[in-house]
């Protein structure tokens, strides 16, 4: 019988790694990307910390995994954990409680105050694992992609900021959004900033990602007759096709608003938390 061992993914090659990842995600509830450098960047970009990463071992194959972005947010040190998977031979062996036995301890070790993940709520499997191990639901995100359909889109004044001069606190909801969302993520990534400007007033702002169709926050400044429509009439202009991850169910008006223009809300998630302090 071999041994099976929890190890950090610290020495673990970046190919190794992504095909276990891979694996692991081949019949998931979303096709996953498969190129290698979209995983380094959006990895880098989330402050992955392969110190603070874990695996399952059995001898020297990486059979599971549970991939941490650490990062200060909201002012706490937080583990955000940004895919957690296990290859289809070694399923049903509680592989993902055993890992986190060892992980949890170590974060705490290391000062990490809080542990978060994000799971789609039709897996129920994954999410009584994780209220097993201690984890609560937070958010309620709905995810969404599609064409945008604007009957009469109107004709919209841009004015692009630097990512380094936004003023993120007049910006809304800025606690609502999600790890890969939140303004720490996004200065590290390939994003471009937009005010949408309607007499001479920046009435909305947009941070897109227009090689991915990549839509990271997005929201009315004035909330005047038609804001919405010129907003996404300006989105439109940049990428008519749009992916939109983990919008908060409390944002009703902006769900809405999505629904509308013909986009799809292909899956639901929750944002799970676990305090360590």
């Amino acid at each position: 019988m071999t041994k099976m061992t929890v190890k950090k993914l610290s020495n673990v090659p970046f190919d190794e790694l992504l095909s276990c990842f891979l694996l692991a995600f081949e019949n998931y509830y979303v096709k996953m990307p498969t190129d290698k450098n979209y995983y380094e960047q959006r990895w880098k970009a989330a402050k992955v910390d392969f110190n603070l990463s874990y695996g399952m071992f059995d001898e020297e194959k990486l059979v599971g995994f549970i991939i941490h972005a650490v990062d200060y947010r909201n002012g706490i040190l937080t583990a955000f954990n940004t895919g957690t998977g296990v290859i289809p031979k070694y399923r049903g062996k509680r592989i993902v409680k055993s890992i986190y036995d060892y992980a949890l301890r170590d974060l705490k070790q290391n000062s990490i105050e809080k542990s978060t993940l994000e799971v789609i709520t039709k897996n129920e499997i994954a999410i009584r694992a994780y209220k097993s191990i201690g984890f609560d639901i937070s958010k309620e995100y709905k995810c969404f992609n599609g064409v945008i359909k604007i009957e009469n889109p109107h004709q919209v004044e841009l004015k692009e900021v630097d990512l380094k001069n936004i003023v993120w606190k007049n910006l809304p909801n800025q606690e609502l959004y999600s790890w890969d969302n939140q303004k720490e993520t996004i200065l590290e990534g390939t994003y471009k900033f937009y005010h949408v400007i309607n007499n001479e007033v920046s009435e909305s702002f947009f941070i897109v990602n227009t090689n991915a169709h990549y839509l990271a926050q997005f929201g009315l400044l004035q909330n005047k007759n038609g804001g919405w429509d010129r907003l996404f009439s300006a989105i439109k202009e940049k990428s008519s096709k749009i992916k939109i991850n983990n919008v908060d169910e409390r944002l009703k008006e902006k769900i809405d608003y999505l629904t509308s223009i013909g986009l799809e809300n292909p899956i639901d998630q929750y944002e799970m938390e676990l305090s360590l302090r």
